[in-house]
Order: C-alpha cells, then structure tokens, then sequence
C-alpha cells in the first residue's frame, strides 16, 4: 500500500484553483460531547422505546440497499403533507435537512445581481449558503431585544431588492417569535417587487403559533420544516411546502436520490408513531417553562422568552477581570460535565450570551446546578 503524506500542505498552484473565499471561510464545527450532558445543538434528547427501537431495526434489516430509492420516497411526502396540513394547490419537496434545501434555493435564485436577506443575528446558514452560491447577504440587526427592526427591514427590502428573504419562526439562536404585524408587512414589501420569502419553521414542534395557516395568501411565499427539532436529527430530513408551481421549479435543482432509502423509511415510522413524538415535545414544553422561571431567578442572568427548545441568556458583568464573562462561564460548565453553546462572538447583539438547549428533566437539573456554581 503507498503511503500518503495528509499533512503537507497545498501547492501554491492547486490553492488557486480553489475559491478564495472559501479558503478564508471555516468549516461548520461541531463540539465534542463524549461524556458531557449535550445540551448544545438543540435536539431532542428523548430516544425513542425500547421496542419501538427494535421494530424499527427489524424494518431497516429489510430494505434493498442495494437498489436506489424507489417511489416510497413519494408515500413520505404524502404522509408528511397529511402530518402538516399541507393546503390544496401546494406541494412538498424533500431535502437532506432543511441545510440541503436552503442550499438549493440559493443555487435556483443566483441569477445576476441576486441577493438574499435576512435579520441577524439569525441561523448562519442562509448567509452560507448565499455566499457559496455566488449571491451577495444582507443581514438587517434585530433590535436590542431581538425583534425585527421594521424600518430597517423595510428600508433594506426597498433598497436591495432581494431575491429571497429568510423568516426564522421561531428564530434561532434568539428563540423568539416575531409580530405577525411586521411579518405581514415584509411579506407584502418583497412580494411587491418580486421576491420569495421562507418561513424557516425548524422549531415548530415546540412553538405556540405557526405560518401554516397563512400561508395559502400569498403566491411567493414558502414553509420550510424539519424532523430535527421533531426526533429525528440524526436522520438528516427537511421539507418545503409551497404553491406546486413554485415547488416545481426548485425541485429542478434538486440532486436525484438525495432522500436515501434509510432516511425515509425512519421518517414514516417516526409518523406512523407520531405520538411518541409529540408527548416529547410537549415534555420538552414543560422543561422549558421550569428552566425558565429558574433561570430568571439566576442573579447575573438576562433571560428571554422562548418558543422553541432552547434558551438564550446573557451573563452580565464582568468576572474576575474578564472581558468575556460568558467565555467564562462556558468553559466552567464544561468543566462540570455541561456543554452548552457559546455565542457571544456570533454578533454584537449576542455579546455575553449563551444558547441553552432544553433537555430532559434530570439534565436540566445538572444544568441548573453547575450554571449556579458557574455563575
């Protein structure tokens, strides 16, 4: 077997041959929780039963993997339609996470002078996915309290005419829902000039309210979901339902197969047992509104209202010389075992705060106890 050098580096010639604003880019990283209470990444942390497990297994055991995805691709879609509430004249396109689809309607909309606007501080991949498919971001910052700054946004809508315009509903990392009133406003400002618009529902199973209903008024206007946030993270599944004649046209751009054989056959036993599932979230529902109100009893805490499984907080004042006080923090409850996320450098409205994923019951009591030793 010949023997490869992997540390040397890149010739100067084959670097450019690579973008560079991808070599100044860095890649997602993703935390190691071995042996921590992983509270970082805002999954579900119920598995699912034992003999559910098992009945799962048994039906995995028995596909083809050896044929590419067949039709039963098109059994999900339909089940997932029911599951949402799909309305008539709409139809639903699968991606491999809701990443794979924001990815692919920045690749269906780069057309010359293409732009994709969003408020910030907001999930990062739709400034990402803009940047890697030659579209240029607009972040517009939320205000000090993490709501939309309508003036700003209908100021930016006017000025830079954005081919798609991202929603968060509930946001992340800020968790929180925005007005309706607002929502309406941008909605009708980008459909006047001929933009789409994407709710990002990611967090609807724990939400109070939903677009679904909403929906069916406006031509222009997309609901992309997940079945991370429902149970599902490790299976990689998201879907956008929309006008089909919307639909049609991003479903162009769309890799053949991208849905394997395994992701969707767990993805229909998880609806057929969507039960489970849904005594999960309302679970992690209750868990949250007990972090909350300990939380808020926290002195050194700023804590805002939450309509997803997370919690963000903000850690006032310096300690012991530190400019970084939620640095600090952090890595004190890392040292006790809790690894939460640290997004204080993500933008300058996020000074100071940390993401807390809502877990179960007795790792939310692990929290609880290490963030007041922490703190």
């Amino acid at each position: 077997m010949s023997s490869v050098n992997t540390s040397a580096q890149i010739s100067p010639e084959l670097k450019k041959r690579i973008r560079q604003d991808v070599q100044s880019m860095h890649a997602y990283a993703i935390q190691d929780s071995v042996g921590m209470v992983k509270l970082d990444a805002m999954e579900n942390p119920h598995r699912l039963p034992a003999h559910l497990q098992a009945e799962l297994g048994r039906r995995l055991g028995a596909l083809a993997l050896n044929r590419y995805p067949d039709g039963r691709v098109n059994d999900l879609r339909r089940a997932l339609a029911d599951y949402a509430g799909m309305p008539d004249g709409f139809d639903i396109m699968l991606g491999n996470g809701s990443d794979e689809l924001i990815s692919l309607l920045s690749l269906a909309c780069h057309v010359p002078g293409g732009k994709v606007l969003a408020p910030v501080p907001g999930f990062v991949m739709y400034a990402m996915s803009a940047q890697l498919q030659g579209l240029a971001f607009v972040g517009v910052p939320l205000t000090a309290d993490f709501e939309l700054d309508e003036a700003a946004m209908m100021a930016a809508i006017a000025e830079h005419q954005p081919s798609i315009v991202y929603l968060a509903y509930p946001n992340n990392p800020t968790a929180n829902l925005w007005d309706d009133a607002v929502i309406e406003k941008i909605i009708t400002a980008v459909g006047e000039q001929g933009g789409l618009v994407v709710m990002d529902e990611a967090y609807q199973p724990f939400s109070s309210k939903s677009y679904l209903d909403r929906i069916s008024r406006h031509s222009h206007v997309l609901l992309m979901r997940t079945l991370s946030k429902f149970g599902l993270a490790g299976v990689r599944l998201g879907y956008m339902m929309g006008p089909k004649a919307l639909i049609a046209e991003f479903d162009k751009v769309r890799p053949p197969y991208n849905i394997s054989v395994l992701n969707y056959e767990c993805a229909l036993f998880a609806l057929e047992h969507q039960e489970v599932f849904a005594a999960q979230a309302a679970d992690l529902v209750q868990q949250r509104e007990r972090l909350l109100q300990a939380l808020r009893a926290m002195p050194g805490l700023t804590v805002w209202n939450s309509d997803a499984n997370m919690i963000l907080v903000r850690v006032n004042g310096k300690q012991e010389g530190e400019a970084d006080a939620a640095g600090l923090v952090f890595e004190r409850l890392k040292a006790g075992g809790v690894l939460v996320k640290n997004i204080s450098k993500m933008h300058l409205l996020l000074s100071n705060c940390l993401r807390l994923t809502v877990g179960t019951a007795d790792e939310n009591t692990q929290l609880l106890a290490t963030l007041q030793k922490a703190l």
